[in-house]
C-alpha cells in the first residue's frame, strides 16, 4: 500500500476536483448562488467553506495546527462572492494549497503526527479525513447543480441507461492495474 497510495489518493483528490469544476463549468453564477432556504448552503457558499478548509488544512500542515487562528470559518457561511471569477480563484486558491501540500510527501512521512484543533493524525489519516470531508461536499455541489440544471444537466459519471455499453467499453480492454479515473 504505501508504494500506491500517495500516487491513488492525488489522484483521488483531481478525481473530486474535476466533479467540483465540471459542475460550476455548467452553471451561471446565478445558479452556483441559488439556496432553496435561508439555512441551506448555496454552491458558493459550498466553495467558500471548502476553499477556507483547505487553506487552514493545508497552510504549513507539517509545523502548524490545521485549524489556523486567522480561518474565519463561520465567514465561509455566508456568500460574500462578487464575481463568478472571484468564486473560481478561491476554489483554485485552495486545491493549489492542497496539492502542493502533498505533492512532495513520500511514503516515510505517513506516519508522522500532525495536528487539528489539536488531535494528533497521521498523515495518513488527515489526508483521508479531508478526502471524506472535500467528496461530501462536492457531492452536496453536483446535487444542486443537477436540480438547478433539470434535464439540461450534462452527467458525471454513466448516464442512466448507459451501464452496459460503459461496462462493454471496460471489459474490451486488457485486463491491467489502472486508476478508474485514467479515461475520464
Amino acid at each position: 500500500m504505501e508504494t500506491s497510495y500517495l500516487a491513488s489518493i492525488i489522484k483521488q483528490f483531481e478525481y473530486y476536483k474535476s466533479l467540483g469544476d465540471k459542475t460550476l463549468n455548467q452553471l451561471t453564477f446565478e445558479d452556483i448562488q441559488w439556496q432553496s432556504n435561508e439555512g441551506s448552503n448555496s454552491i458558493a457558499i459550498i466553495v467558500k467553506h471548502v476553499a477556507g478548509n483547505m487553506l487552514s488544512r493545508w497552510t504549513n500542515f507539517l509545523s502548524e495546527d490545521g485549524e489556523k487562528e486567522w480561518r474565519q470559518r463561520d465567514k465561509e457561511f455566508i456568500d460574500s462572492f462578487k464575481t463568478s471569477e472571484d468564486l473560481i480563484a478561491a476554489w483554485e486558491s485552495g486545491w493549489a494549497c492542497l496539492f502542493n501540500a502533498i505533492s512532495p510527501l513520500k511514503n516515510d512521512d505517513l506516519e508522522r503526527i500532525i495536528y487539528i484543533r489539536n488531535q494528533g493524525h497521521t498523515i495518513t489519516e488527515a489526508i483521508n479525513r479531508q478526502l471524506a470531508h472535500y467528496s461530501y461536499h462536492i457531492g452536496q455541489m453536483v446535487f444542486l447543480g443537477k436540480l438547478i440544471k433539470g434535464d439540461d444537466w450534462q452527467s458525471l459519471s454513466i448516464p442512466k441507461g448507459n451501464s452496459l455499453k460503459y461496462n462493454e467499453d471496460k471489459f474490451a480492454k486488457e485486463k491491467g492495474k489502472r486508476h478508474f479515473t485514467d479515461d475520464l
